[in-house]
């Protein structure tokens, strides 16, 4: 796994996919951070936290994309299927190492709260709650791309199609919300990133979510393994 993890981490950045995909974060929360903090004199950051779930509903679909589909279409897949890593061990490394490459990205968040201490003491047990919803929230999303990158061979689609899946799984809740059924609207209520992910924004660190999201990255790794595995015998 370290080998697959080492390799892959480098590939972020001898190629674009890693500074397109932080230069894109670091600018959408850079204005928002100016748009919703700096510019009104505030030093609370649950609007900037709470804005970084559209920004990343489409930009890790681009980090994501290449992971498993780019192996399938180039033929390098095979060589890692018969080399002495397991199948669980090459989904957990490009797991890790575009999370590391996330954990890079949402770091800045952590420079934005040091700036705002600058002027008022901030409440650091909502922020370190923030953090922690904003890279539980990636993880979940990153373990639906590389799920999504292992269902073909075309990068494109494997963005379109992780782009689909993550937008449905954040905003559920919104979409049953226009149908008839209330038992449908609560269910959706808990199963919807979106949801999970905005308690965090308001200070409230539930341990249900936690589990919830840790839930969702084993799911999407495990069919990851069973569809890779379902290619090597096949």
């Amino acid at each position: 796994m370290g080998a697959v993890f080492k390799r892959e981490l480098k590939s972020y950045f001898t190629s674009p996919v890693g500074y397109v995909f932080l230069t894109l974060f670091y600018a959408y929360a850079g204005l928002m951070f100016y748009v919703t903090s700096l510019s009104e004199g505030k030093t609370r950051m649950d609007m900037l936290f709470s804005s970084l779930v559209i920004v990343l509903v489409v930009i890790v679909p681009i980090l994501t994309m290449r992971t498993m589909a780019e192996e399938k279409r180039s033929k390098t897949d095979q060589c890692l299927l018969t080399s002495p890593v397991s199948i669980t061990g090459i989904v957990a490394g490009k797991f890790l190492a575009a999370f590391v490459v996330y954990l890079a990205a949402i770091a800045i968040t952590v420079i934005m709260a040091l700036i705002t201490a600058v002027y008022s003491a901030p409440d650091w047990k909502v922020i370190i709650g923030d953090v922690t919803g904003l890279a539980l929230l990636g993880a979940a999303y990153v373990a639906i791309g590389i799920f999504c990158s292992a269902c073909t061979e075309s990068q494109a689609v494997a963005a379109v199609l992780s782009f689909g899946v993550i937008m449905f799984m954040s905003f559920i809740s919104a979409i049953a919300s226009q149908l008839p059924f209330e038992w449908l609207t609560k269910v959706a209520d808990k199963l919807a990133f979106s949801e999970r992910y905005y308690a965090f924004t308001y200070g409230l660190f539930d341990i249900s979510n936690v589990l919830y999201f840790i839930s969702a990255v084993f799911v999407f790794l495990f069919l990851t393994v069973r569809l890779t595995e379902k290619r090597r015998w096949s």
